[in-house]
């Protein structure tokens, strides 16, 4: 299943040979490769482009510089093939949870939660941060994203909480929890280094617990901020007579339509509500947030089906076992999942239509992502690009700072498992940094240590299919995302690393 979603794999043994107009020199690669994910990344978050248009056009540009050609068709479509079960998937899967969402499967979840958490929005971020936690320990991101956003998000679009801190805090804390020994990274940086997962994890406990009080003390603060932001829901569900309007923020008086004025807007796996006896939610959302936080669920929806919730819930476990078991090909149990679904809930054609419909928003949205991220992965690989950002890397590196190696490589892991997939990293430059502190005496093990330090980060990459799916069913814009979660990630990383030199499991110098 973990390789099933990481079809983003640069590592191939027998790589291709494309049909290049010219092959530049080794550092023109390297200065291409770096410059353009540099542009990519700026491109996306000062959103000047869609990450759909970056990732399209970004890459092409840089593949002309780099001496792609005509060959730069077969590169990108050889790359876009590997990631054809990664779109069905992804697309079946934002379906099949947005009709239980529509038909009401998760409204019981929702009050059960919402009485356990309260009424205060600190208490229901870090209880996403808690949820998040416990779901990734079965080592699959996608897994985690599709329950927690399914379980949540109701949550924070009725309550008008932004989104982007539901996926800030989910997608940090599946980052921490990354290195599992059951989970990909680790078992990668084993496999290439021929150790066993368990003896590269056990000494990271202590890093690993010290990661997730700070991704909970992040999570904390986060919901602080909603708090402040938006009040308690005591002073946002008030009637609209004028005592008690008084305890509404003055940001929300005169926000909406008159009392009583409704007016709904099916839109993927969501319903926009404005007016009723609340003040709009859109009237306390950070303009900066292109998240659909002016959103929340409509308790009165036609698509409710109370009378089908227990199907629906067979339904979703099975799918859920399936998923877990790795019996069968994900896409296509996302796909039986959700033509199911639409029989039994939606029988006449106009209605399964119109179901169809109203999530193409959110399907469209990260299908278009993930094909064109085969434009950069494709560009990245097809070019030689990766392969000479790994050599200059571990050239540049002066002799001096070898009994440094480690925790060089720790840091090194921060910015490339985000730039790369996990593939090119841990089976291209791990193998070569390893042997190259086993010179000053640093053992592999202390190395696959180090290199799995920057998994918080890596879980943010576009180049990750879990965090499409993630933004996706959040409905939350890619670089709003970036911008609340990278730097939180980043200090998570440091941390991380900062823990396990000082608990002996990653040397910091090496004396020979």
């Amino acid at each position: 299943m973990l390789d099933a979603l990481t079809g983003l794999s640069t590592a191939a043994e027998e790589a291709p040979t494309y049909d290049v107009a010219f092959v530049p020199p080794e550092w023109v690669l390297v200065l291409l490769g770096f410059t353009m994910v540099l542009a990519f990344m700026t491109l996306i978050m000062t959103k000047r482009l869609t990450p759909m248009v970056a990732l399209i056009l970004v890459p092409t540009v840089f593949g002309l510089f780099a001496g792609a050609g005509l060959g730069m068709g077969d590169m990108i479509l050889d790359s876009i093939a590997t990631m054809a079960p990664t779109a069905a998937l992804l697309m079946f899967a934002i379906m099949f949870f947005g009709i239980m969402i529509d038909v009401g499967l998760f409204d019981p979840l929702i009050r059960v939660i919402t009485r356990v958490l309260g009424d205060d929005p600190a208490k229901v971020v870090l209880g996403t941060a808690i949820l998040a936690g416990a779901v990734s320990l079965d080592g699959d991101g996608s897994t985690t994203f599709i329950i927690t956003t399914s379980a949540m998000l109701p949550i924070y679009l009725r309550l008008g909480m932004s989104p982007v801190v539901l996926t800030c805090v989910a997608g940090l804390m599946n980052g921490t929890l990354n290195i599992v020994p059951w989970g990909g990274p680790t078992v990668r940086a084993a496999t290439a280094l021929g150790l066993q997962p368990t003896d590269i994890f056990v000494p990271m406990l202590p890093a690993l617990g010290v990661g997730i009080v700070v991704t909970l003390g992040f999570a904390w603060m986060l919901g602080l901020g909603e708090r402040r932001r938006l009040g308690r829901l005591e002073g946002l569900l008030t009637g609209s007579d004028g005592g008690a309007l008084s305890t509404v923020p003055r940001i929300f008086r005169g926000a909406g339509p008159k009392p009583g004025a409704r007016a709904a807007l099916r839109t993927g796996n969501i319903v926009v509500v404005a007016g009723g006896r609340g003040p709009v939610a859109a009237a306390s959302v950070d303009p900066a947030d292109t998240a659909m936080a002016d959103t929340m669920l409509d308790p009165a929806r036609p698509t409710l089906r109370p009378r089908l919730i227990w199907f629906n819930l067979a339904l979703t476990v099975a799918v859920m076992v399936l998923l877990v078991l790795d019996i069968m090909p994900l896409p296509y149990v996302f796909m039986v999942g959700a033509a199911v679904a639409l029989l039994v809930n939606f029988r006449g054609i106009k209605e399964q239509a119109s179901e169809i419909v109203a999530h193409a928003p959110s399907i469209v949205g990260v299908v278009s992502m993930v094909i064109a991220a085969g434009v950069l992965v494709g560009v990245l690989t097809g070019t030689g690009m990766v392969d000479a950002m790994a050599t200059w890397i571990t050239d540049v590196l002066p002799p001096a700072l070898g009994p440094f190696l480690a925790p060089i490589t720790g840091v090194l892991s921060i910015p490339f498992t985000f730039f790369m997939s996990n593939d090119a990293f841990y089976f291209g430059i791990l193998p070569v940094l390893s042997q190259s502190a086993a010179t000053f005496g640093i053992d592999p093990v202390e190395m696959a240590r180090a290199s799995i330090i920057g998994q918080p980060v890596h879980l943010q990459s576009p180049l990750v299919p879990a965090i499409l799916l993630l933004v996706s069913l959040a409905s939350v814009n890619l670089g709003d995302h970036h911008r609340k979660v990278l730097w939180r990630a980043v200090i998570v990383s440091l941390v991380m690393l900062a823990v396990g030199i000082l608990s002996g499991a990653i040397p910091f110098f090496v004396a020979q």
